[in-house]
């Protein structure tokens, strides 16, 4: 009996501590980066290299030394939706459409919604990044939050609601050495993380209580470099380091949120002229070099990118990343940048193309 009473207690304490691991999560060996950007989920997140505008925040500060042009972007807008999303909240009745709409945005209206669309997955993500950016250096505000959610087949299933939401301000410099063969750059922001993961009865009217929430404050840093080699094809080498001090979350609430991994980014591109105005750029990336993600096996981590480039006015991208393939157009004038972007993730915790999780986004900015 005692025995027996041991082993339900270990088996409970199990249930108890994998509890999190059973709602769904997100995919931070793959996606580390605290903003993100259509431009390079569509080359399957292999941007490290390339990277060249206000993302060099958080994909690799020293691409700030290769900003083009200093502009003030107060926009700066990226959502983002799944296809289960597209399939709930817009494929039901024409006089439901309007209300299933707006439901998709709010935690107890995509209850609603996945009682009737049992097994499959909501993902939304809201993204603004207002900054000003200018060669060597960027400062602005980001605000992303992410919710997922979804409900079991079985007739018992729990609702399973995930959210995160990130803000704070942040700067970010570069240093160009021997005449910009050799860039290293640093970023930080004050990141504010509230995230809520829960599994509730899903006939019951949800509300997510703000005392539930784990809620902490960090700096959290970001250091990188890039070396370009002056010859044919410029074969550039990277190397990005995520949350460098390994800086932990303070706590309120439920208490602090866990500690961002300090991961470690490899990357490699060449880029050939194959034209007077066009430019190919075909990149490589290693993601979380170190395995701080141990459950996610390499052939995940590795992702690669390619960007047509026409007069940088106009772009095409095709990707691979997390196992599965991602693709893209993007507009770029003087004042507006325009990108649509499709690319996929795997939802399972470590199985190698488990489960695709295909998403559809478009990002706006807009600025002087």
């Amino acid at each position: 009996m005692i025995k027996l009473f041991f082993l339900i207690s270990i088996i409970g304490l199990l249930i108890i501590s994998l509890k999190g691991f059973a709602i769904i999560e997100f995919q931070d060996a793959v996606y580390p980066e605290l903003g993100i950007s259509g431009r390079a989920t569509a080359m399957g997140n292999a941007y490290q290299c390339k990277v060249d505008d206000a993302s060099s925040t958080f994909y690799n500060p020293a691409g700030l030394g290769t900003a083009r042009k200093t502009h003030l972007h107060l926009s700066n807008l990226h959502m983002e939706v799944n296809k289960d999303w597209m399939r709930i909240a817009t494929g039901g009745k024409l006089v439901d459409a309007a209300g299933d709409f707006f439901d998709g945005f709010s935690s107890d209206g995509m209850r609603k919604l996945l009682l009737k669309n049992k097994g499959k997955i909501s993902h939304l993500r809201l993204q603004a990044m207002p900054n000003y950016t200018t060669r060597y250096f960027s400062v602005g505000y980001l605000f992303s939050q992410q919710m997922r959610a979804t409900i079991g087949t079985a007739e018992d299933a729990l609702y399973e609601y995930s959210l995160r939401r990130d803000h704070g301000p942040y700067a970010a410099l570069n240093l160009s050495l021997l005449g910009g063969i050799f860039k290293i750059g640093a970023s930080g922001i004050l990141l504010s993380r509230n995230e809520y993961l829960t599994e509730v009865d899903s006939n019951t009217v949800f509300e997510a209580d703000s005392n539930n929430y784990n809620k902490g404050l960090g700096i959290i840093a970001t250091a990188g470099s890039r070396l370009t080699l002056p010859v044919e094809f410029l074969p550039t080498f990277s190397a990005v380091v995520h949350n460098v001090g390994e800086q932990k979350f303070s706590g309120r609430a439920a208490g602090p949120p866990d500690t961002i991994k300090r991961s470690i980014d490899l990357g490699f591109s060449i880029t050939p002229q194959i034209g007077q105005t066009t430019r190919i750029h075909l990149e490589g990336n290693y993601k979380d070099f170190t395995q701080e993600y141990s459950g996610v096996s390499v052939t995940r981590r590795l992702v690669a990118g390619i960007e047509l480039d026409f007069a940088r006015a106009f772009f095409m991208r095709l990707g691979y990343g997390d196992g599965f393939g991602s693709a893209g157009l993007g507009i770029k004038t003087q004042h507006l940048e325009f990108d649509l972007t499709t690319y996929a993730v795997d939802t399972t915790s470590s199985e190698f193309r488990g489960k695709e999780d295909r998403r559809f986004s478009m990002s706006l900015s807009y600025g002087f």
